[in-house]
């Protein structure tokens, strides 16, 4: 149900999957391409995808029997992804705790399928575990690329815990299983941390660096440049906050530069910064602008983001098709907020007065937890999965805007040019297109039946 908004959400909610038990902030992964892995707290692991009934694109939520997670375990984090070139296969990483009367038991189950044609194959996998027991408490599970000494680039886990450490898990490719390596050899700028680390973000950079940064249980925020070959800590940067951190992202944001005197420059010049998201449980989710040359000195808040209780996840990524990136926050207080860049055309530099605003919000019956943002029924427009305290919502993108968004870009289009036998084919596309357009913003078409369709 939707409340006073900016704007309107230019989405609408597709299916919503209830859990039998809740889950938490590290509960939801993408598992291959157009699957989704949600975990709740008593050992269920449910897998949701679109499926193709009767030429009808159906939802299905269904339970994946993963072996080796006892039925009294409380499953704290889940994670996947497909292996680095030339390498094959799905690997899902499943953290719980075993309730074994005196005390608890942690363990992290490392699943991958070494069979020929049964790399891929979520049933398959689900049978072959590599069971290790661990000595901490488990937090975020987290995977990331990593450059090796012999220039192969490679996944691995990162797991954090109640240690105060981060610990690596890397595929020992002879012995077909995953072990654990010390952080420092790949990652030496995660090594004496001053809390537990809460959330944790890579991003790859152009030449060969990457930025790692953390959010920890007692507010502290870190960043780092490397030198991936080595590696080799460039700088660091700390800050400290009020509250614990719930979610640190690194994303870039293209940002319009001041124009050139000389009359023939370019008057929309652009340049992409990179920047860090930090959004904690008690005060306003900001960005750090341009990291690479600001590092943590210049930050941007979020007005409004600590009116709905603490943000728990978030995501980045373009929402509107602008080729500019949104910025989505998920509440405690039951509310998605959807943020966007705005720059002001009388700065007179990088970001100068420039501000997020809130463009609309979205409510919902329970507290959010995690969100994502992929291609659910292979129609080219992606969904938004929205994990809650209750269970799984899909938002799909509201046809009728989307039909207008394209609309108004073939009306923008410029004259064809070319032979007459090019022009007469582009002018029968563009005219198919528009009546395709035309039919989507007809309000009398159901969504779900062009969906289908």
């Amino acid at each position: 149900m939707e409340r006073d908004t900016k704007a309107t959400c230019p989405f609408v909610e597709d299916s919503f999957s209830r859990f039998s038990s809740q889950s938490n902030i590290y509960g939801l992964c993408q598992a291959g391409d157009q699957e989704l892995l949600a975990a709740t707290l008593k050992g269920k692991v449910v897998c949701f995808k679109y499926q193709d009934f009767r030429q009808k694109i159906r939802p299905v939520a269904k339970e994946v029997q993963f072996t080796y997670i006892p039925v009294d375990a409380e499953i704290v984090s889940i994670d996947s992804f497909n292996k680095s070139p030339p390498n094959r296969g799905l690997v899902v990483g499943i953290t719980f705790i075993k309730d074994s009367g005196d005390k608890a038991s942690p363990f992290l189950n490392i699943y991958c399928d070494y069979e020929p044609g049964s790399e891929f194959n979520l049933e398959s996998i689900a049978q072959s575990c590599l069971n290790l027991e661990l000595q901490f408490t488990p937090f975020q599970l987290y995977h990331t690329e990593v450059q090796c000494a012999d220039g192969y680039i490679e996944t691995v886990f990162l797991l954090s815990g109640h240690d105060q450490r981060i610990h690596l898990y890397k595929e020992n490719a002879s012995l077909h299983q995953f072990e654990e390596h010390p952080v420092e050899r790949l990652f030496p700028e995660l090594q004496e941390l001053p809390s537990n680390v809460l959330w944790l973000d890579v991003l790859g950079l152009p030449g060969g660096r990457r930025f790692s940064a953390f959010g920890c249980q007692n507010g502290c925020v870190g960043l780092a440049l490397v030198e991936q070959t080595g590696p080799e800590i460039l700088q660091t940067w700390r800050l400290q906050q009020d509250s614990p951190i719930s979610t640190v992202l690194l994303f870039p944001l293209d940002i319009r530069l001041e124009p050139e005197p000389h009359p023939s420059a370019d008057r929309n010049r652009k340049s992409e910064s990179y920047n860090l998201l930090v959004t904690s449980t008690l005060e306003v989710a900001v960005v750090y602008r341009d990291v690479l040359a600001c590092g943590m000195s210049q930050p941007v808040c979020f007005h409004e983001s600590d009116q709905y209780d603490s943000v728990l996840c978030a995501l980045v990524t373009d929402l509107d098709f602008d080729g500019h990136r949104e910025i989505l926050l998920g509440t405690y207080g039951q509310e998605l907020l959807c943020y966007k860049f705005q720059q002001s055309d009388r700065g007179q530099g990088l970001w100068s007065e420039g501000h997020f605003q809130l463009l609309w919000r979205r409510s919902f019956k329970s507290p959010l937890l995690s969100i994502t943002y992929l291609d659910l029924t292979g129609d080219g427009l992606r969904e938004l999965a929205i994990l809650t305290l209750k269970g799984l919502h899909i938002l799909q993108h509201s046809l009728s805007w989307t039909a207008d968004l394209v609309f108004d870009c073939l009306t923008k289009s410029l004259p064809l040019h070319g032979e007459p036998a090019t022009q007469a084919a582009s002018a029968q596309n563009s005219e198919e297109c528009f009546d395709k357009a035309r039919d989507c913003r007809d309000p009398e078409r159901k969504e779900q039946d062009l969906i289908g369709h």
